[in-house]
């Protein structure tokens, strides 16, 4: 009996089309957001639903860079189960943070905060990639995997340098800093969210111009160079827009490094096409159904609303292991 629900409801979801299938998850997004902003709230209507707006902000950039930014990833890749986290975004953000609580002590965190702080944080961050991108594929051995390679070892080497700064901390810097090295959607400062939202609005105007290109990149180099596609400029634009993302959304919101790599594997699932005019969105979708859902049920029905971004990190890591496990390879 509950083979034949199962195959049923499997027949059913196959009829639908992929723009159906955004529709729905959008009116979930939409309840979903309803709920969030104006259940259980207590005390002050006002003072709680602009706390709860600010979060809701900080959930639409995480989602948006994290999910797009993981989609195509896997694109270029032509791999989905590496994410941009790879390439060392997470451990460089960690280094910069230890770095700084070394040097000037804890109390500078909070005595920096501000825009120039962010800025500078995200435009080291993308210098660094695209140095690394430029360096790797204008050589004479120019691979994506020596790429990806490479920025495992710096990661590697960056979390190796956090780890000894940090044994060396005294326990209130210690305290301080660790606050900073996780998902943090609660206490983001509202003034950040223009400029987030700009940068989003430019990379995902661009991304979406060229979703038939990075259509035609799913194919491979060599059929992608034979239907008029530049290979190798359009991969490096696309790492760009990619470190773009993801160092903006990890000097905002800090480190997520399995969360966008969940939220990929359920677009593909859910959009039941390759096509990134449908991916994409159901990404960004999607993660902010994650959030925004995962965050009401934690603080209203678990009374544990800090530990979504710990719990989201926990499973997609558990889930990138299985998968691992499975294919035997990257």
């Amino acid at each position: 009996m509950l083979e034949t629900v199962a195959v049923a409801s499997a027949s059913r979801m196959k009829r639908l089309t992929p723009g159906m299938r955004l529709v729905i998850v959008g009116v979930l997004v939409a309840i979903a957001i309803a709920c969030f902003l104006l259940l259980f709230i207590r005390g002050g209507f006002w003072f709680s639903f602009e706390r709860r707006a600010t979060m809701l902000g900080a959930m639409t950039i995480a989602a948006f860079t994290q999910g797009v930014g993981t989609v195509v990833f896997h694109t270029i890749t032509n791999n989905r189960i590496l994410t941009p986290s790879i390439m060392g975004f997470d451990s460089l953000y960690a280094l910069m943070q230890t770095v700084t609580v070394f040097i000037f002590g804890g109390a500078v965190l909070a005595e920096t905060e501000g825009l120039p702080k962010l800025i500078t944080q995200t435009v080291l961050m993308v210098i660094f990639a695209t140095l690394l991108y430029r360096w790797l594929f204008s050589g004479r051995f120019g691979s994506l995997y020596l790429l990806l390679l490479v920025g495992v070892v710096f990661g590697l080497a960056f979390d190796s340098v956090s780890v000894f700064l940090q044994r060396l901390l005294n326990p209130t810097d210690y305290d301080l800093l660790s606050t900073r090295l996780f998902g943090r959607m609660s206490n983001v400062d509202d003034s950040y969210l223009p400029l987030a939202f700009g940068v989003c609005l430019v990379v995902g105007a661009v991304l979406w111009a060229r979703r038939y290109r990075l259509d035609a990149l799913l194919l491979g180099r060599d059929t992608a160079t034979a239907i008029g596609v530049r290979h190798k400029r359009e991969m490096t634009l696309m790492l760009i827009l990619i470190a773009v993302l993801v160092a903006f959304s990890t000097a905002l919101v800090g480190p997520m490094t399995f969360y966008g790599f969940v939220v990929a594997l359920l677009a593909y699932q859910a959009a039941g096409t390759h096509r990134h005019a449908f991916v994409m969105p159901m990404a960004f979708l999607l993660g902010l159904l994650t959030l925004v859902g995962g965050q009401f049920i934690m603080e209203h029905v678990f009374s544990a609303s800090g530990f979504l971004t710990v719990i989201i990190e926990f499973a997609g890591g558990i889930i990138f292991l299985i998968l691992l496990l499975r294919k035997g390879t990257l």
